[in-house]
């Protein structure tokens, strides 16, 4: 079984930066996207950034410029610099990744969760 285990979350003044790592284990397999969604308390959540293993990446209108996604593709891992933070940066960081397995002629989509780590941006 697939598990992403995320970590680097805590409490920071605005302004500040935290690196989320998130470390996904359990599958030999090379995820075709891994990256970050947030859920800030009574929202939906929502796209942080996320790359593909073709070197894509997509960014958050809201986080383009503060926030910087890598990805060690050979590791399955993901990591997420976030500078110069926000009050409505703070929300659960939940790791993403998606596994595409073709099977003759079918394909399966897998997408897998982290547990989510906090982030809490106060003066």
């Amino acid at each position: 079984q697939v598990q992403l285990v995320e970590s680097g979350g805590g409490l920071v003044q605005p302004g500040g930066s935290l690196r989320l790592s998130c470390a996904a284990s359990g599958s030999i397999l090379i995820f075709n996207a891994m990256g970050w969604y947030r859920q800030a308390a009574g929202k939906e959540r929502e796209l942080v950034a996320v790359k593909g293993s073709g070197g894509s990446v997509n960014y958050a209108d809201s986080v383009k410029g503060r926030f910087t996604i890598s990805r060690d593709t050979a590791k399955n891992t993901v990591y997420l610099q976030m500078n110069n933070l926000k009050p409505e940066d703070t929300a659960v960081y939940y790791c993403y990744a998606r596994q595409l397995r073709l099977m003759g002629l079918s394909t399966k989509t897998d997408d897998y969760w982290g547990q989510g780590t906090q982030v809490t941006v106060s003066s």
